[in-house]
């Protein structure tokens, strides 16, 4: 039997509580915007790679996405590129 906190459904809800639960607004938006219009599409590798995006410092994950920093090679890759273009970022006024 499938341990309640290891299914598929409290993973995506522990992901995306940590998305939108960084410390800043400028951060929440950024990783949670980002969570919620890509983790549908996401494969178990993509949902691997935004859990070990989860454990960097936001003031990192922000500067990748924004390109003042380069990307470690533990994060490029398609997501990553997805994550810079910031076409996902809805800021409610």
């Amino acid at each position: 039997m499938t341990e309640p906190d290891s299914s598929p459904q409290h993973r995506l809800a522990r992901m995306k509580f940590r998305a939108w639960h960084r410390g800043t607004r400028e951060a929440d938006y950024m990783i949670g915007c980002f969570f919620d219009t890509r983790h549908k599409g996401w494969d178990e590798a993509a949902l691997d790679w935004f859990e070990r995006l989860l454990e960097e410092d936001d003031v990192d994950i922000m500067a990748w996405a924004l390109g003042t920093q380069p990307v470690p090679e533990a994060f490029a890759g398609a997501e990553m590129d997805a994550m810079r273009r910031l076409d996902y970022v809805d800021i409610p006024r």
